[in-house]
């Protein structure tokens, strides 16, 4: 029998190969937002849950290069923190279940993210102007979130080693810290416009949010 399948790929062609995968899998996803009603806040979440994981997946190969933070940043901004986190939490049990290797850091990430998540609500007003996203300072806030980030996930290997290794083992980091901080502002860059578009059509308009707030339990 053929075996055509039996390719050895190079880490390089791996990569690209992961690119175009990406690529078909966000034009997808773009299409299908087309499709959603108005005002489908869970249906986005589900579209950036599937962007966050095949994104954290398919670009393993570049050391800590992911959208999962600006992902969770703009879902902070325009859903807030409560959706944002629920959306951290997906993303990091999903691919770390499926692929990436599961345990205590799992943990560490979903909560890492889950506050990025917060900070983007927070400040909401500073990162959207009239509904459109302010490019520079939300790179400025992505790129110190990638190093708070993996910062604080770094302190899951106290799971399994005392406290004197924490330095050393953050200094041996710093270029991965970098690599992350690197890819945060590329992907603002890339993504962070027509993704806040596509966002921002299905974001609950003031009053029927000052409606609902009001609403008696």
């Amino acid at each position: 029998m053929y075996d055509f399948h039996n390719v050895a790929l190079s880490p390089t062609q791996s990569l690209f190969l992961n690119i175009a995968i990406l690529s078909i899998i966000v034009l997808s996803l773009i299409r299908s937002e087309r499709s959603l009603r108005d005002q489908s806040q869970w249906g986005m979440l589900a579209l950036l849950a599937v962007f966050g994981v095949s994104g954290r997946i398919l670009l393993d190969p570049i050391p800590n290069v992911q959208p999962v933070t600006v992902l969770v940043l703009l879902t902070g901004a325009y859903y807030g923190a409560p959706r944002a986190i629920a959306l951290a939490a997906t993303v990091a049990l999903a691919s770390n279940v499926l692929l990436l290797g599961h345990g205590p850091w799992t943990l560490f990430q979903a909560i890492g993210w889950g506050a990025i998540g917060l900070a983007g609500a927070l400040f909401a007003n500073r990162i959207l102007m009239e509904g459109r996203v302010r490019i520079g300072l939300l790179a400025v806030i992505a790129a110190v979130s990638g190093l708070a980030f993996n910062w604080f996930v770094s302190l899951s290997i106290l799971f399994e080693t005392g406290s004197s290794m924490l330095v050393p083992y953050l200094l041996n980091g710093l270029v991965f810290d970098l690599y992350h901080v690197a890819g945060n502002v590329l992907f603002v860059a890339w993504m962070a416009s027509p993704l806040g578009e596509m966002m921002s059509r299905h974001r609950p308009s003031r009053a029927l949010e000052s409606v609902r707030d009001g609403a008696p339990n």
